[in-house]
């Protein structure tokens, strides 16, 4: 009984036992932890960036879509630049940069 003899009264009860027990459970040994509810909210918040990256992405493509929709001779420099298309008459000379 000597060992006790130093711990406060408080710490002897056995309701505060219960408490300092249960918040360690869930702060530390728990599979929703709180290190674990951390790294999750910086998961989300990386995938919320990510999120807003591809919608302004999206946004851009779909205004390039409609000026395209609009415009036939844009469907032509897109055909003569990206995929190298060219009309029967016509020579197409490459340089690298």
């Amino acid at each position: 009984m000597k060992l006790l003899t130093g711990i406060p009264p408080i710490l002897k009860n056995k309701y505060v036992l219960t408490i300092i027990g249960f918040a360690v459970w869930m702060l530390f040994v728990d599979r929703n932890d709180f290190l674990t509810q951390v790294s999750r909210y910086r998961k989300l918040s990386e995938l919320r960036s990510s999120n807003t990256y591809y919608n302004q992405k999206i946004e851009a493509a779909k205004t390039e879509l409609e000026s395209r929709k609009n415009d036939p001779a844009a469907y032509e420099r897109l055909a003569r630049e990206k995929y190298y298309m060219k009309k029967d008459n016509e020579d197409i000379f490459l340089f690298d940069e």
